[in-house]
């Protein structure tokens, strides 16, 4: 299989640029540079997409950067028998075109120079700075990671920590296995499918969680063609039956266009084409695929606010199809994509899915964080090519030298904080792993204001690691939608909740929250505590307990009634009873009754080790 037969991402490439011929700028690097006053040729891809985004960029530094690793590269080749030359410069091009600032890209040109050639760190640092230094010693450690081998865990894990304090070290990872994955078809087919299912398990879902939407389809589609060749064979015919039939989403989208003009709305209307495996998906979720499943409407404007303006209008002039409806702009998802998703039926009852954003939600959701330029200068700040609450001050280093990047998604900051709570290699592994197959998100809403984000088949469990971090050790229990509800509650996209905490900071969790632990943070800090506090495991905590909510005052708790003069009455924070559960109670130390559902695991235990229960009533 040749390298362009596994290509089938190459159609959704931007219009407009041409099909670069990498042999050829293979042989122009061999033939030696050209003369010092301006880039080689074999950059001058490069050096226009990269003038695109950037139209004031300094090359200079890029000219340099491509002469040292095209001679320390010289004299070496790829497997396709192309001067190794070829693949930093493709490297290169693809982070250029999703906009890269120039640090990225002369860290890209260097990128396989320490590792495969004689070139030091000391060299790149004292020629090019300790910016691209640190950038390219980021990627050296991550080409010596095995990603599919399970004896590797905690190599894994301390090389992607190490790349999680930059962000701009993995964009050079994904943009490096794209162009390997482009041209896999010169490997064995055995190895070509070890290297597409590591791509499809680890890679990609990465991309997915730094928002590079543009590597990220590529990839899929690369490794569909490589692990699913007959379903791929297929959508690809389906693909081109569909071309030859006439765009059916053409009509919609002049529709669109007259709308938005009539209602005075400046907009850019686009009909994107899908890609192989979204187009696969959409077969398999409708059977019979129809001719506006083939593609989206994408609809840009300048402003925030214009986004609903269309939105009004497309749900006033067309029949919307309620159910398609999704609000990202409002609540962002966890890899900083924004947008206002709808679908809309035309007079003929055509359907089409339409995706509405701002020219720079629109980078962001292509590039993710390739598109938010260098974090750790002001300028990332000030020129609107980062957050606009980015710390102009970012460029210090925090005292434990450990880069804070400002741009870092929350998962990727998430990421760094379970590293540094799981109790073994393993255990970060497995959580990352579990995390990463996720490919969904629910917004929850804290009573006291703000949001959190959730996997699906979440529960107030998560719900309370994700906003108190290790002070939900002592959750007693939540409020879901105004009601009191037992911490396995699962929440759906759209609860508000409350969380109740104990006041006393020693309290801990129950081993049962494991089985109500969705998220890697729950998790985690779960398994630590308990691996910290063996002799809590199958008994109640025993010090007393004054449970209060977060942000207003409990009532309820002191409704469940024992006959003991003197005794505090604790409800356990393992199953959180409720009235009108079923309740019994078991005496612990310091005059405390600690009541649990009947059903809960730890009366079993408890009566096993003998402890006479008390009886307990909802008063």
């Amino acid at each position: 299989m040749s390298a362009e037969a596994t290509t089938p991402g190459a159609h959704s490439r931007r219009r407009g640029l041409p099909r670069i011929d990498l042999r050829r700028l293979g042989r122009a690097a061999l033939l030696g540079p050209a003369s010092r006053d301006r880039l080689p040729d074999a950059m001058g891809h490069v050096a226009d997409a990269h003038r695109a985004h950037h139209p004031d960029a300094d090359l200079a530094v890029l000219r340099r950067a491509y002469l040292l690793a095209e001679a320390s590269h010289r004299g070496q080749f790829r497997k396709s028998g192309e001067p190794y030359i070829t693949h930093p410069l493709a490297v290169t091009l693809i982070l250029a075109e999703l906009g890269a600032e120039t640090t990225t890209l002369t860290a890209s040109l260097l990128h396989d120079t320490v590792e495969d050639t004689d070139v030091t760190l000391d060299q790149v640092r004292a020629e090019f700075g300790d910016e691209v230094c640190y950038l390219v010693d980021g990627v050296t450690k991550l080409e010596k990671v095995d990603y599919g081998a399970a004896a590797e865990p905690e190599t894994f894990r301390k090389m992607l920590v190490a790349t999680g304090n930059d962000v701009r070290v993995m964009s050079i990872k994904l943009a490096d296995r794209l162009h390997n994955m482009r041209t896999l078809g010169v490997m064995r087919p055995e190895k070509q499918a070890r290297i597409a299912k590591v791509t499809r398990d680890v890679l990609i879902p990465l991309a997915e969680r730094l928002g590079v939407q543009a590597l990220k389809t590529e990839l899929e589609d690369l490794v569909f063609a490589i692990l699913h060749p007959d379903e791929y064979a297929h959508t690809r015919a389906l693909i081109a039956d569909n071309a030859t039939a006439g765009d059916a989403l053409a009509a919609i989208s002049e529709d669109v266009r007259r709308v938005l003009r009539e209602a005075g709305i400046a907009a850019e209307v686009l009909v994107r084409p899908r890609h192989f495996v979204s187009v696969h998906r959409s077969g398999l979720k409708r059977g019979e695929l129809r001719g506006t499943d083939f593609g989206r409407l994408l609809v840009l404007v300048a402003e925030d606010a214009d986004c609903y303006a269309v939105l009004g209008e497309l749900h006033t002039c067309f029949t919307p199809v309620i159910s398609e409806f999704k609000d990202f702009i409002a609540a962002p998802k966890f890899n900083l994509y924004q947008s206002l998703h709808t679908a809309v039926a035309g007079p003929d009852g055509a359907v089409a899915e339409v995706l509405i954003r701002t020219h720079r939600m629109h980078k962001v959701a292509e590039a993710g964080v390739v598109a938010l330029g260098n974090p750790y200068t002001a300028a990332a700040a000030d020129s609107g090519t980062g957050p606009a609450d980015a710390d102009p001050q970012a460029t210090a280093e925090p005292a434990d030298g450990e880069r804070a990047d400002p741009t870092r998604p929350g998962w990727l900051s998430r990421l760094l904080e379970w590293q540094q709570a799981a109790t073994d290699s393993d255990t970060f592994w497995a959580t990352l792993r579990a995390d990463l197959a996720q490919d969904a998100e629910i917004t929850v809403f804290r009573a006291e204001g703000g949001m959190l984000g959730l996997p699906p088949g979440a529960t107030c469990v998560d719900a309370a690691y994700a906003q108190h971090g290790d002070a939900a050790h002592g959750c007693l229990g939540a409020r879901v939608n105004g009601r009191l509800a037992p911490l396995s509650t699962v929440l759906r996209d759209g609860d508000t909740v409350q969380l109740l905490l104990d006041r006393d900071t020693a309290s801990g969790p129950a081993p049962e929250w494991l089985d109500h632990a969705r998220t890697p943070a729950a998790r985690i800090a779960i398994t630590g505590w308990l691996a910290a506090h063996p002799e809590t495991e199958g008994l109640p905590a025993a010090a007393p307990r004054t449970p209060h909510p977060v942000s207003s005052d409990r009532r309820g708790v002191a409704n469940a009634v024992v006959d003991l003069p003197g005794a505090t009455v604790r409800l356990a924070g393992c199953c959180t009873p409720v009235p009108p559960d079923a309740v019994t109670g078991f005496s612990v130390r310091g005059g405390v009754v600690t009541v649990h559902r009947r059903e809960c695991r730890a009366v079993e235990r408890m009566r096993a080790l003998d402890r006479t229960p008390v009886e307990v009533r909802w008063g």
